[in-house]
């Protein structure tokens, strides 16, 4: 089982997450960010990630350390459970429709953290959620989970519709990437024979 376990304390938060890349999608996050929590669930399930998250924070400042720290932590477990990447196929790519929106995802776990956002998000909010904080939490997963990450809006007018749709298509690119390719067997996928936090990933 590839599982990763963090417990992230710090002066605005206590996370905690545990998951297990080999999962049937069950979910159970508490992170006091009602939104955030909605978010989740379809990571987990359209991930087919086994996923548990519970947070504590100053959200009666706002929901931006909750939501920041909730990305770091899951980063964290991903890299973690991920190990030295063996064995998996690498590289994932999805496109997730929900109603008119529209929203491209395509991910490399290369050890080598960058992020490429183009979401427009119509709205300031969606409930009590900022949604500047979408961005904040794919940057915190992205530098933490050692992820080259692309997200391209290709269409949409609904704010939640577009959320909700690239959290879709990145589940199942991650799940695409993540998932053993039994012709690799042991190996890790570089040309190098290596992937690494830093440097260049082959």
């Amino acid at each position: 089982m590839r599982t990763g376990a963090i417990h992230r304390v710090t002066g605005e938060t206590d996370v905690r997450v545990h998951l297990n890349l080999d999962g049937t999608g069950h979910c159970q996050v508490s992170t006091g960010v009602p939104f955030l929590d909605h978010m989740l669930h379809q990571l987990a399930s359209h991930g087919l990630l086994d996923l548990e998250i519970s947070a504590n924070g100053d959200t009666h400042i706002d929901d931006h350390h909750t939501n920041e720290d909730v990305g770091i932590a899951v980063g964290q477990a991903l890299a973690q459970a991920l190990a030295d990447r063996r064995g998996i196929h690498r590289f994932g790519h999805f496109v997730a429709p929900l109603d008119e929106a529209l929203v491209q995802v395509a991910l490399d776990c290369s050890g080598r953290p960058h992020l490429s956002y183009g979401l427009t998000i119509p709205a300031q909010r969606i409930g009590s959620y900022d949604t500047e904080l979408v961005k904040e939490f794919f940057v915190a997963v992205a530098n933490n989970a050692g992820l080259t990450l692309h997200i391209r809006q290709l269409d949409g007018v609904n704010s939640h519709h577009i959320v909700e749709a690239c959290f879709k298509a990145f589940a199942r690119a991650l799940r695409l990437a993540v998932e053993l390719d039994p012709r690799r067997a042991d190996a890790v996928p570089s040309s190098k024979g290596v992937l690494e936090r830093a440097g260049a990933a082959g």
